[in-house]
C-alpha cells in the first residue's frame, strides 16, 4: 500500500510541474487500445469535412477484392467486440453499427457482378464521404509505409545471436496520468522504483552498453543483426526465424517511457549525411557501414521497446492482424478505428535492389486498423505494406502526399 502511494504521490508532484502533457514518444509501436475520437475544441479546424456531391473522387482501387474482404472481416470482428460509443466525424455522428455497416456495404456493392460505372454510381450515392482536412487544412496527408522485419535468431544465445529481445521487466511501473487529470488523458508515464521514489525507466545504453536487465531472464530471444534489431524497435513488431526454420512471432508490450529522437535527424544535424542522402536505406547503410560508431548513434535515441510473443501477427491497435497493403495506421484521438477509408496518392516503382525507378499514381480502399507514436493529427497516415524485405523496400521509400476519406453508408436522417 504504501508503495503505491509512492507512485501516485510521484504522478501528482509530475503532474503540478508540467504546464502541458508530455508527448508520447515518436515512433511506431502499437500504442495501448484506441480512446473514442473526440471532438475538435471550439475554434478549431475539424480533422474531417463532408465533401460535396460534385467533387467526390472516382472510387478505382489498385488491388484485389479478396485483401479488402479480409482487412472488412478484421474490422467487424473487432466491432463485434468493441461496444465503443459514438464517434465524430465531420458534421455526424457515428455509432459503432454505422461504421460496420459501413463496410457491409461496400463489400457487397464490390461483389456485384456489374461494370465499374455502375459500382462507382452505388458508392457515391450510398455513402457520405468525408475528407481529411490534413497537415495545413487543405487536404494534405502525408502517407508513408510501415513493415513487418524478418530476422534470423535463436531462442538461446550463441555467438553469432549476440543481441536480445527483451520481455517486460517486472519493475516497470506504469501510470496513467489521465487518471488524474483531464488534460493528460491518454499520456502514460513509465519508471521505477529506487528508495521509495519513482525515477525514469533505463535508457536504451543503459540497457545495450551497460546491461542494466542482463541476468534477470527477460530475454525472449538473440538475433544477429543488432541494426535490424533497432529497427524493429520502431517497427513494434516482427517474426524471428529460429534455426529450425519456425518463426517466433513478437509484437509490441511496452515502452520504456524515454522519449523517442530520430537518429537520421542526429545523424544530419551532425554532418554524417546529406540531406540528399537521409532516406531510411541512406541511414541504415550508414549504420552499417560504421559499426564503430553505433553505441553512440542508436543510444542517441533512449527509447526502448519491450516484446511478447503473439501467436499471430502483426496485430494493430484493435486487437486484428493486420492486412498488407489495406491496414492503415491513423491518430485514433481523431479518426474512428476499425472505419472504412480510401486512399489517393503516387506510390513507387521498386528494381530487385529496391531502387525507385519511377512513381505512379494509386487508389484504394483501406481500413483504419492501427496507431503509432509518430501517427499524430490529422495529416499523418501509415500504410502497413507487409512483410520482409520487400516490403521493407516499400515502406522505406514511401514518404508521398496525398488524400485520405473516410466513407460512411447513408441513413434517411443524415
Amino acid at each position: 500500500m504504501a508503495k503505491r502511494f509512492l507512485i501516485l504521490l510521484t504522478a501528482l508532484l509530475l503532474l503540478a510541474g508540467c504546464a502541458a502533457p508530455t508527448k508520447k514518444p515518436s515512433e511506431r509501436p502499437v500504442t495501448p487500445p484506441p480512446q473514442a475520437a473526440r471532438v475538435p475544441p471550439a475554434g478549431h479546424a475539424p480533422a474531417l469535412v463532408r465533401v460535396a456531391s460534385d467533387r467526390l473522387p472516382t472510387f478505382t482501387d489498385d488491388m484485389d477484392l479478396q485483401s479488402l474482404e479480409a482487412a472488412v472481416g478484421k474490422s467487424l470482428s473487432f466491432y463485434e467486440r468493441a461496444g465503443r460509443g459514438p464517434q465524430k466525424l465531420g458534421d455526424a455522428w457515428a455509432t459503432t453499427d454505422d461504421l460496420k455497416e459501413s463496410l457491409v456495404a461496400l463489400r457487397e456493392i464490390l461483389r456485384l457482378d456489374e461494370p465499374d460505372e455502375v459500382k462507382q454510381r452505388k458508392i457515391q450515392e450510398g455513402f457520405d464521404v468525408y475528407q481529411s482536412t490534413g497537415l495545413d487544412g487543405k487536404n494534405t496527408v502525408l502517407i508513408t509505409g510501415y513493415f513487418e522485419a524478418i530476422m534470423d535468431g535463436s531462442l538461446v544465445k550463441t555467438e553469432r545471436h549476440r543481441y536480445p529481445l527483451y520481455r517486460t521487466p517486472d519493475d516497470a511501473v506504469r501510470v496513467n496520468l489521465g487518471l488524474f487529470r483531464e488534460a493528460y488523458r491518454g499520456e502514460m508515464l513509465i519508471g521505477r522504483m529506487k528508495d521509495g521514489e519513482l525515477i525514469p525507466y533505463y535508457s536504451r545504453s543503459e540497457i545495450e552498453e551497460q546491461g542494466a536487465l542482463a541476468g534477470r531472464g527477460l530475454e525472449i530471444a538473440w538475433v544477429e543483426d543488432r541494426i535490424g534489431l533497432f529497427f524493429l524497435h520502431t517497427q513494434g513488431s516482427g517474426k524471428i526465424r529460429l534455426p529450425n526454420g519456425e518463426l517466433l512471432q513478437v509484437g509490441y508490450a511496452l515502452k520504456n517511457g524515454r522519449p523517442f529522437r530520430s537518429v537520421r535527424t542526429y545523424l544530419l544535424d551532425s554532418g554524417r549525411i546529406a540531406p540528399q542522402e537521409s532516406s531510411y536505406r541512406d541511414v541504415k547503410r550508414y549504420l552499417r557501414e560504421h559499426p564503430g560508431e553505433l553505441p553512440e548513434i542508436l543510444g542517441y535515441n533512449g527509447s526502448f521497446v519491450f516484446f511478447r510473443v503473439v501467436r499471430e501477427g502483426p496485430v494493430g491497435s484493435i486487437g486484428e492482424i493486420l492486412t498488407p497493403g489495406r491496414s492503415i495506421a491513423t491518430d485514433a484521438a481523431i479518426f474512428p478505428q476499425g472505419a472504412l477509408a480510401f486512399l489517393r496518392a503516387r506510390k513507387p516503382v521498386l528494381d530487385k535492389e529496391g531502387n525507385v525507378e519511377r512513381w505512379i499514381p494509386f487508389s484504394r480502399f483501406v481500413v483504419s486498423q492501427d496507431t503509432g507514436g509518430v501517427i499524430k493529427g490529422a495529416g499523418r497516415v501509415d500504410l502497413f505494406c507487409g512483410s520482409g524485405d520487400e516490403a521493407e523496400m516499400l515502406a522505406g521509400s514511401l514518404a508521398e502526399r496525398g488524400e485520405l476519406y473516410f466513407l460512411l453508408k447513408k441513413r434517411p436522417n443524415r
